[in-house]
């Protein structure tokens, strides 16, 4: 599932591509809006919300997406070839005369007056991309839920907005505790919510998500991906649970020596040091 610093960069090159052109083709190929016409509006914004977009056009219309775990925006020019798949998983074409910015296997695709938008978005909390960033909502909401695992409540969109599986495994990596670990135990949670901030805001414009500060192929992660590998830090196997909760969907990747706190298999030793 892309991660809130990708729908930022999707966000970007739609802005980029549309906002201030006039649609000369809007197809929604999504049965309850065949009969929608948005040709010969102008697109107004494209704004990200979390891991939600949001694509105004004049009179007052949203054009709401989400990728989830497949669908994808790409943009070409007049002419190019489309190469993000097979014709049947196009769901939404929007086109200008400068080209067209086309949606694949969108889950969500719906149509809804700008001033309704938070019927769609409004049960976000804080977005750590937008201008509106709250760090002290954020952890507010955070804290409500004290025995809540910590990777469960940064998957929850409704504590903040823009986190994902990659991002829960390494920012859990980073402040050295496993995603079981109950919040009400995590030192100086503020800190984590503060390196979430700025590890999106470090990637929003490039691919890959990088949280080493190691763009090679193979270390742009400390755990994530990284299931019987060593650790980058510490040498230990990277340990992996595979959807410990069948709801979410997740696979888990943590370091047994680098992190504190409960997990789901027993800890293992340091590389080279005796079992204690």
């Amino acid at each position: 599932m892309p991660e809130g610093d990708s729908v930022y960069m999707a966000a970007t090159r739609l802005r980029e591509a549309l906002a201030g052109r006039v649609l000369t083709t809007a197809d929604l190929r999504v049965p309850r809006l065949a009969t929608a016409d948005l040709a010969g509006r102008e697109v107004t914004a494209v704004v990200p919300r979390g891991k939600h977009l949001l694509t105004r056009v004049s009179g007052g219309w949203t054009l709401h997406t989400h990728l989830r775990m497949d669908g994808r925006w790409q943009v070409y020019r007049p002419g190019e070839r489309w190469r993000g798949g097979p014709d049947w998983q196009v769901r939404v074409v929007l086109g200008t005369e400068a080209g067209a910015a086309v949606g694949y296997r969108l889950p969500v695709v719906e149509l809804l007056r700008t001033e309704d938008e938070a019927q769609a978005v409004g049960h976000l909390g804080p977005d750590l991309l937008g201008p509106d960033w709250d760090p002290e909502e954020a952890l507010r909401r955070l804290l409500r839920q004290p025995d809540r695992p910590l990777g469960e409540a940064l998957l929850d969109q409704r504590t903040l907005a823009g986190i994902g599986n990659v991002y829960r495994c390494e920012l859990c990596f980073l402040r050295g505790v496993t995603p079981w670990t109950p919040v009400g135990e995590v030192d100086r949670p503020g800190r984590l919510l503060d390196l979430a901030h700025r590890a999106l805001d470090a990637n929003k414009l490039r691919y890959g998500h990088v949280t080493t500060g190691d763009t090679r192929p193979g270390r742009r992660h400390w755990v994530y991906g990284r299931a019987g590998q060593p650790c980058l830090r510490c040498g230990t196997t990277v340990a992996v649970a595979e959807r410990e909760d069948p709801s979410l969907e997740r696979i888990t990747y943590w370091c047994p020596v680098c992190q504190r706190g409960p997990s789901p298999v027993p800890r293992t030793p340091r590389r080279g040091l005796p079992r204690r």
